[in-house]
């Protein structure tokens, strides 16, 4: 119970940190492209399985591993797995000068519902705000991200803690701004000082 709270905790206040940015919406009416050092495409079964030195790129989102293997489903959406000792994904966010990256030794990329998984030492980093987990599910389309630990019951020794940093938001200006309509004072140099 201690656990799933820390969870959700951590999922709230992830939310409450988010602002209402959003990953950049062109990039999923953009083509796929795919470069590799080799390629082996099954058309029959809509696979294409892609090695060495391995880059996607769709608009701004980048994912690099040394394998990527694609399939397409029956409505023309692709689901792309990417393998590396680390791969690594990034994608700007709307209306920002702000990317989102993402590591894992999997990454897991499903064009349909716009949605990247990270497993296995799993990184999402957005500004300056940085996640870490086991599992992170990634929506690009909301940008609301889960992150989850290693499962006790895996039997490969204690459940790995979720780690997070967030953070403060920048202070603003002490200034206040001019009131609406006022005109600037700027003081004049040309009158002699009176004596």
């Amino acid at each position: 119970m201690y656990r799933t709270n820390n969870k959700l905790l951590l999922a709230t206040l992830l939310l409450l940190c988010a602002p209402a940015c959003f990953a950049e919406r062109a990039d999923r009416d953009k083509p796929m492209h795919l470069d590799a050092d080799q390629v082996i495409m099954d058309d029959a079964q809509k696979i294409s399985t892609f090695t060495g030195n391995v880059r996607l790129s769709q608009g701004t989102l980048l994912i690099r591993g040394d394998k990527i293997i694609v399939v397409q489903d029956k409505n023309g959406n692709k689901h792309a797995t990417a393998y590396g000792n680390t791969a690594e994904f990034r994608q700007k966010r709307e209306d920002v000068d702000e990317y989102v990256e993402g590591y894992g030794e999997r990454i897991e990329y499903d064009t349909g519902s716009e949605t990247v998984n990270f497993h296995e030492k799993a990184r999402l980093k957005r500004g300056q705000d940085e996640v870490s987990g086991d599992h992170i599910t990634y929506s690009s389309k909301t940008e609301i991200f889960q992150v989850n630990s290693s499962d006790a019951n895996s039997g490969n020794g204690p459940p790995q803690r979720v780690r997070a940093v967030l953070q403060p938001k920048p202070k603003k200006s002490m200034a206040s701004p001019s009131a609406p309509g006022a005109l600037p004072i700027t003081p004049d140099t040309t009158l002699a000082p009176t004596q």
